[in-house]
């Protein structure tokens, strides 16, 4: 979960500092809509990959969707903190 918090943190901090060589400043730049429109895109890209190509490829596709789902989840202010929280209160 510390990977998921740094990656989290270099996120917000591409967001605000907005590197001009950064993907995160990037993708960003172009609004939420489209963040939102390549969360989708990696979401199938893992669903293909599990029916049809290798286990490394379905991780590659996973860690692709998890970054950016943080990208979406830090745009719209929601922390990881927030996500833990609600799948406490699921569990119980």
């Amino acid at each position: 979960m510390e990977l998921l918090k740094e990656l989290y943190e270099v996120i917000t901090d591409r967001i605000v500092r907005k590197p001009p060589e950064s993907y995160t400043a990037y993708i960003v730049s172009r609004g939420d809509r489209y963040v939102a429109r390549k969360l989708v895109e990696e979401a199938l890209e893992v669903a293909l990959a599990s029916i049809s190509e290798t286990r490394d490829r379905v991780v590659y596709e996973a860690a692709d969707l998890i970054y950016h789902l943080l990208v979406l989840l830090a745009l719209n202010g929601i922390t990881l903190d927030d996500v833990y929280e609600e799948l406490r209160r699921r569990r119980r």
